[in-house]
């Protein structure tokens, strides 16, 4: 049969049949293909964690077994052999956890026990095992669980609510979405790395870094933002500028600082007991820090001449104007604010997940938006508000998803609010026309 002959016999539905068995096919090969090491994960790295799970001297299959340490986090479960291997990308303390969840019943391991910390030396792989015995699982009751992911909530919600609030200042005053906004927050973790580098103490490293933070953010607005204000840029080309300016600020810290993640002197420290709620010393210090330092904001803005300036700008800068306000002045004076509260958010978001990256304040841009939106734009209050809420729903939501998910919850957030109250909770309706 001709070659002509043969492709006429060919009709456009055998054609889209054979293309939906091929694809078919490719996928049943590429699944078998992952399936296959399914007890592996990580094989591009050359160091690797690896071990058994045994009990009784027989081998536990499907059990998971997650790796933690230096930003980087896997999990695998283990083969019919009971055997596991993580591959990770440097030498360096790694917190091996087995999921109890996982085992069969009447299968447990002592309190503390499924937890070792596996540490690289001279070797290129460690080996972790587990030799279970039968007893009794305990269990948290799931009030129990809510309660202490209310409090980690509240802790996180904290945190943002410092980075939201400089948003909402630089908002309110200027209108314009600052994207680089996260760049301010990354600045403030790695200053505080660089400089307890050095042998400082912790505490010291932190104020300077906070202060560098409010230096940077004058810095930035005198050097970029007052004049492109002057020459009477509109807000969309602002706003992309902040875009550009994000991507730049983001790669020189990852040219200057690599892509590794590092720790803050004080990170694991164990945590404390109270009752149901297990949180950690430096949790602890992060709350009352934020709660002090968002009770000097709150008088700033209330009582001070210059926090009423501000809200003045914020509500009407042609009439605060008008009015005899420097509103440059203003506005100088509350991205030095902004930058300064972020750059301390950096550093308590870089304890709180824990470890500091070129890329950390990018993962919590999305948060503080959600948040900024929710409280409603442009209102420092408004941010605060909403900061807790977005805090409280990603912890908590975790009972429920699992925690990679964790994050997306604020999109949710975010779309929920934009459709039903997009003026946000604390924000006021205006008639546009």
């Amino acid at each position: 049969m001709k070659p002509i002959q043969l492709a006429r016999r060919f009709t456009p539905r055998m054609i889209v049949i054979l293309l939906g068995v091929l694809f078919a096919a490719l996928t049943l090969s590429t699944f078998s293909a992952g399936s296959a090491h399914a007890d592996e994960v990580g094989t591009e790295y050359e160091f690797a964690l690896s071990g058994n799970v045994r009990f009784n001297g027989d081998p536990l299959e499907g059990v998971l077994i997650t790796a933690q340490g230096g930003g980087y986090d896997a999990e695998v479960e283990t083969d019919a052999e009971g055997k596991w291997k993580i591959g990770v990308p440097e030498k360096d303390t790694y917190e091996v956890t087995l999921d109890e969840d996982t085992l069969p019943e009447g299968v447990v391991v002592e309190d503390g026990a499924n937890v070792f910390q596996a540490e690289f030396d001279l070797i290129d792989s460690v080996s972790v095992n587990f030799f279970l015995g039968e007893g009794t699982r305990e269990t948290t009751s799931f009030f129990n669980q809510f309660l202490d992911r209310l409090v980690n909530g509240v802790n996180f919600g904290l945190l943002l609510a410092l980075a939201a609030i400089g948003v909402s200042l630089i908002f309110g005053t200027t209108g314009l979405s600052n994207f680089a906004h996260a760049e301010l927050i990354t600045f403030g973790a790695l200053m505080t790395l660089v400089f307890s580098g050095f042998g400082l103490p912790v505490w010291l490293a932190i104020l300077i870094a906070v202060v560098l933070s409010g230096a940077l953010g004058y810095t930035l607005d005198a050097a970029l933002w007052k004049p492109l204000r002057r020459k009477g840029v509109a807000v969309i080309p602002l706003m992309i500028v902040s875009i550009g300016l994000s991507l730049a600020l983001r790669y020189v810290y990852q040219f200057f600082f690599g892509g590794s993640t590092s720790q803050l002197p004080g990170t694991g420290q164990a945590d404390l007991k109270f009752g149901p709620i297990s949180i950690s010393p430096i949790d602890i210090g992060s709350m009352l820090i934020s709660i002090i330092v968002l009770l000097a904001v709150a008088y700033f803005l209330l009582r001070t001449r210059i926090g009423k300036a501000t809200r003045a700008v914020s509500d009407n800068p042609s009439l605060a104007s008008a009015s005899g306000i420097d509103v440059d002045n203003v506005i100088r004076i509350v991205w030095v604010v902004g930058a300064a509260l972020a750059g301390l958010s950096g550093v308590l978001w870089a304890y709180f997940r824990p470890g500091v990256s070129w890329d950390m304040g990018f993962q919590m841009l999305l948060l503080v938006f959600a948040a900024v939106t929710l409280g409603g734009l442009g209102t420092a209050f408004g941010a605060l508000v909403g900061s807790l809420i977005v805090g409280i729903f990603v912890e908590v939501s975790t009972l429920w998803i699992p925690s990679d998910m964790k994050f997306a919850g604020a999109l949710v957030v975010l779309i929920l609010v934009l459709l039903f109250r997009p003026q946000g909770i604390l924000g006021r309706k205006e008639r546009i026309g």
